[in-house]
């Protein structure tokens, strides 16, 4: 059966937005590496700097889940356009940014641009490409992510080393300027619907809910626990806000995320796997360079090299996407699965030379992407056009929330213990996590039908 290659149109399209999306990606990595520095440099606390990546985040937790109707009502182009001109604004503004207090406000800009990049993003490719080929086709809108966490950690580190830390914003300018004049030239325009109405009770209930959800667990690690009145109190307000939202959404004709994706088994089930990947994936890459740095008494920049291997396996995954459209999601995201865990031993047990946890990042980092790819083919496979700036949303939204929880549990883990041993019980509940995806895993389609929402 000869192999059905991908449209060039939608694979241009693909590259134009592939490269907008790298600036968000790359910032958050390069940020983290530079929050110490900005506290010296700002002569600010710890507690007040950490607001820079908190900020942030808040904001992009605030805006992801108005994305869906934004692309629905003004078009994608329009909102993409949009939304990478306030995030290079944002980045201009904070590298201009005389105090921490400012440096603060601007990342929220930075924030709200970033939060509706990805889903519209999503959102533009699925509807170009028409459910088909999915797997392929996400092979290649993955490749920010891919690249992210091998760039990011080394560029963050030659910044902070040689530069003044207004580069590490600086750095998005020449980005988002070339992504936005190729945007203007070669996303198609769509004119969006009018009648688009904006569910404002709905968006009153879920943005603070869900910003209220991060920002608790975003405090486990700063409390030691999920004991504490910091995370207990956001945590407890942002779930009534959201079974709120919930009980709203069931009844509304026009709800701001259509929770009847759920009902769609392929749809419901990758969403149940971004959730309870986040242990196992997001925990895993706030782990790793913390485990660099403090237990193998390694530099930033030698971190950021070391944890390379695993972009590299993440980069050789992509051959996944043609089997995943050939065979389904299932099996590739129960062998990513397991490959993730088999990449993740090394780190448990605490043995092994540095040639051998360069193995077992490739093996980890091909196992990841593996899963990510099928899980968002799984996701979006069988959806109408008109469903899919609900599921962008969506899925953004989820993933946000298991990335956030899968940080918060491993962080105190970590905390409850000391030096390597620490480290070492804290991989080792990523990789129990892992194998308790599998059985989510179990509940994806083998093959993927063309789905429809039940009347």
């Amino acid at each position: 059966m000869p192999r059905e290659s991908l449209d060039p149109a939608v694979l241009k399209l693909a590259g134009i937005l592939v490269l907008g999306a790298l600036a968000p990606l790359l910032d958050s990595t390069i940020v983290s590496i530079a929050i110490h520095t900005l506290g010296h440099d700002l002569d600010a606390p710890t507690a007040t700097v950490q607001w820079v990546s908190t900020a942030y985040l808040l904001a992009l937790a605030m805006v992801v889940p108005v994305s869906g109707w934004a692309a629905e009502r003004f078009g994608g182009r329009r909102v993409w356009l949009g939304a990478l001109t306030l995030f290079m604004v944002g980045s201009v503004l904070c590298a201009l940014a005389q105090d921490i207090e400012w440096l603060i406000v601007f990342r929220v800009v930075q924030g709200i641009g970033g939060g509706l990049m990805l889903p519209v993003l999503q959102t533009l490719i699925f509807r170009a490409a028409g459910g088909r080929r999915l797997g392929r086709l996400m092979a290649v809108v993955s490749l920010p992510a891919l690249v992210g966490p091998i760039l990011g950690p080394v560029l963050g580190g030659l910044i902070v080393g040689h530069l003044s830390w207004r580069w590490i914003f600086y750095v998005n300018l020449p980005i988002c300027l070339l992504a936005i004049e190729l945007a203007r030239r070669g996303v198609p325009k769509d004119s969006g619907r009018a009648t688009a109405r904006l569910d404002v009770p709905g968006l009153a209930l879920v943005s603070p809910g869900f910003a209220a959800l991060v920002y608790g667990l975003s405090e486990v690690g700063a409390t030691g626990g999920f004991g504490h009145a910091r995370v207990l109190v956001p945590l407890a307000a942002g779930v009534l806000l959201v079974a709120a939202f919930v009980a709203r959404s069931l009844r509304s004709p026009e709800p701001l995320v259509d929770l009847r994706l759920f009902r769609v088994r392929s749809f419901a089930a990758s969403s149940a796997l971004l959730f309870a990947g986040g242990l196992a994936m997001f925990g895993g890459m706030f782990l790793l360079p913390l485990y660099y740095q403090q237990v193998r008494g390694e530099s930033v920049v030698t971190a950021g090299l070391l944890l390379a291997p695993q972009g590299v396996g993440a980069l050789l995954a992509r051959t996944a996407g043609g089997l995943t459209d050939r065979y389904g999601p299932r099996p590739m995201v129960l062998g990513g699965l397991l490959l993730t865990a088999v990449g993740t031993l090394p780190f448990v047990t605490g043995t092994g030379d540095d040639l051998l946890l360069s193995l077992a990042l490739v093996v980890r980092g091909l196992g990841m992407s593996a899963v990510n790819l099928g899980v968002m083919v799984g996701a979006f496979e069988g959806l109408t056009p008109e469903q899919i700036p609900h599921a962008g949303s969506t899925t953004r939204i989820v993933q946000q929330l298991g990335g956030s929880f899968g940080t918060a549990v491993l962080a105190t883990v970590l905390a409850q213990g000391q030096g390597a041993a620490a480290f070492q019980h804290a991989f080792a509940w990523a990789t129990a996590f892992t194998v308790v995806a599998c059985g989510v895993g179990l509940c994806l389609p083998v093959r993927v039908a063309s789905a429809e929402l039940p009347s």
